[in-house]
């Protein structure tokens, strides 16, 4: 879905994510129905919660794409288990969608909801102790029975026993309203009630004055096949419109307006991490000129990366579907010295399993970038949940001395320009690169603003065609390890070109000439000059935000970037000085970084691990910083890092 959106450039610097003052609007209903009220809100955040199999990514993610068609600047945070389809009625099984939007700059999903639709109780019991009092709750009544309750240790109702009184609580029979308004389609009863997820979109559409459009087309497109199914799920959604219109219980419907001024002008679409990773890769094989080949083993939370680039044969992509881990990344590996732009995509479990290959890469020094969608972990861990814990493993997580440069990026939006960056690295220095984002950012979405073609990076380069040595005798010869004095790549000779023929393995090769060899100089001058390869990385200096000249800076890399800025926004507007800086690139570190750190008091490093970008900054920089951690499988919330800040602050 893509807008237009023509304001002046820059964003708005909103200093709280907090309520503004509603202003209300009278508005006539339908002839027969009473008038309703529109209120106008700056933000809201949504929750919808229920069973894995109500299709609540499904709801979450229509609603979202209308509000970006809207113009409105969003968050996105899916949550859902692990199983296909987890035990239905409990809370393992309990899968949400939260979604923040506003009519100015926003950085995260949001803290607490302000609305949640709760399916059934323990959609409700999951997801009540993050609704703030005050909130809107909206509770699907015909799940709340005696069998589904004892489940989730309801002993009584919570619709009745007065322990929801401090919220707004709307009882919707959303089950029988949505079968009646089917009984014309012939349906049975199971099948009708699967709609009862679009009956509550078109509830919410209403409540907050969506487009619904394209939500109808999207319908009717996705049940193409069966075009009574597509009706049945229109009609659903048209009676959870008119349900809101005509019904006592909701009064007031809200209006937030478009994020206008929080955008430069050019044309938006939604999207999340792990599609714009993939339209990153994409470019990247356009911008150099290579065909790109993807070697992969589905893993989540990577495995859309996989999905969407086998969609796209047109631009030169060959995706291979292999057989494990290894044969992926093994495949990905032969591509990149046959002279593709070659990636290999997994997670943590995947990466070990790559180890062993991922060296073979240093060693052989060709380009593959391989992408870590991190999860939580050890071992199969957490597999749905979010987690910043192979920064380590991606920096040392190999024998030998193997180093390899570690991108980061920061929201999803950013995981577009992140893999072009990636790609310039591996390309320029011949080298394998670690893209490390995380499942927040993968299944996360936000505006993208859509860039010209013209001004993405020329990432072409040359490969060897020729002899590039002369011997004492006067003889030409190819050297496949005679490096560029200035990037200390090797050549890339790919393979068939007459006169270029080469060893390639595992065993340590002769500088320059490539051949085998065992001498003990030799080896301990190719691992430093790999190793100076690696330093001698060209990246940008870290920028610091300080306005003010603060004594404690707080430091983050990767998915952090969003509730750390709005952390960092609230305490600003609450007189509290405070300097932030973010890394993208974590090996090789900015030049610049030790200078920043040794310029303040104070600084703290909030990562979701327990601390691992901390211990590389104390050894390397013998800085004392303090470091704020969490693993418990969610994103920061910015209320909880402004408290923590706020704490080192007056410390």
């Amino acid at each position: 879905m893509t807008s237009q959106v023509s304001s002046p450039a820059g964003k708005t610097d909103e200093a709280s994510e907090a309520l503004v003052g509603e202003q209300r609007v009278p508005r006539s209903g339908p002839e027969g129905a009473m008038d309703k009220e529109i209120r106008r809100l700056d933000r809201v955040i949504i929750r919808f919660a229920g069973d894995s199999g109500d299709g609540m990514q499904l709801t979450g993610d229509r609603f979202t794409s209308e509000t970006a068609s809207f113009g409105n600047d969003l968050s996105t945070l899916p949550n859902f288990p692990a199983e296909i389809r987890a035990p239905a009625g409990t809370l393992p099984g309990v899968s949400s969608f939260q979604l923040h939007f506003a009519d100015h700059d926003i950085l995260t999903p949001g803290d607490a909801p302000n609305v949640l639709v709760a399916m059934n109780p323990a959609a409700l019991k999951a997801n009540i102790g993050d609704v703030p009092r005050g909130a809107d709750i909206i509770v699907n009544t015909d799940e709340f029975t005696k069998r589904p309750m004892a489940k989730v240790g309801y002993e009584t109702s919570p619709l009745e026993d007065g322990s929801l009184e401090a919220y707004n609580v709307h009882p919707v029979p959303l089950t029988t309203l949505t079968i009646e308004a089917l009984k014309e389609f012939g349906l049975s009863r199971k099948e009708a009630e699967r709609s009862k997820n679009m009956f509550a979109l078109g509830l919410l559409s209403w409540m907050y004055n969506r487009p619904t459009e394209g939500t109808e087309k999207f319908l009717r497109s996705k049940f193409a096949k069966k075009p009574a199914i597509a009706e049945a799920n229109v009609a659903a959604f048209r009676a959870g419109w008119n349900f809101g219109e005509t019904t006592e219980d909701f009064a007031v419907s809200y209006e937030v307006a478009p994020a206008s001024q929080a955008f430069p002008t050019g044309t938006y679409r939604n999207i999340s991490g792990n599609l714009a990773l993939s339209y990153g890769l994409i470019a990247a094989g356009r911008q150099a000129d290579l065909p790109l080949y993807l070697g992969s083993y589905p893993i989540t939370p990577a495995s859309d990366i996989l999905h969407e680039l086998s969609r796209h044969k047109n631009f030169g992509v060959r995706t291979f579907q292999a057989e494990d881990e290894i044969a992926g990344i093994g495949a990905a590996l032969g591509a990149a010295f046959g002279g593709s732009l070659a990636v290999t995509t997994t997670s943590g479990p995947g990466v070990a399993l790559k180890s062993e290959t991922i060296g073979l890469a240093v060693s052989l020094e060709l380009p593959l970038l391989i992408v870590d969608i991190q999860r939580g972990g050890p071992s199969t861990g957490l597999p749905t949940k979010t987690e910043q814990a192979d920064l380590l493993q991606a920096m040392y997580g190999r024998n030998g001395e193997a180093p390899v440069p570690v991108v980061a990026p920061r929201t999803p939006a950013d995981c577009f320009d992140a893999a072009l960056d990636a790609a310039r690295i591996a390309l320029t220095y011949r080298t394998p690169v670690f893209l490390l984002s995380d499942g927040y950012l993968a299944n996360g979405s936000e505006p993208w603003r859509i860039p010209e073609t013209d001004s993405l990076p020329d990432l072409r380069t040359r490969f060897a065609t020729g002899p590039n040595h002369e011997l004492a005798d006067g003889t030409e010869v190819f050297w496949p390890y005679k490096r560029d004095p200035e990037t200390l790549a090797r050549p890339w000779a790919v393979p068939g070109t007459p006169g270029l023929e080469h060893r390639i393995g595992g065993i340590e090769k002769q500088d320059g000439t490539g051949n085998i060899s065992y001498d003990p100089a030799n080896h301990d001058f190719m691992v430093r000059t790999r190793q100076a390869k690696i330093d001698g990385i060209a990246v940008p200096e870290l920028e610091v935000d300080d306005p003010a000249g603060a004594d404690t800076l707080v430091l983050g890399w990767g998915s952090t970037y969003g509730p750390i800025t709005a952390a960092v926004r609230r305490l600003r507007a609450s007189g509290q000085p405070i300097a932030q800086a973010h890394l993208r690139h974590l090996n090789p570190f900015p030049a610049n970084l030790g200078e920043v750190l040794e310029r303040y008091g104070r600084v703290v490093v909030p990562e979701m691990n327990l601390g691992q970008l901390a211990t590389l900054l104390r050894a390397k920089y013998l800085v004392d910083v303090q470091s704020y951690t969490q693993v418990n499988g969610m994103p920061f919330k910015a209320e909880q890092l402004a408290t923590a800040l706020k704490e080192a602050i007056d410390a």
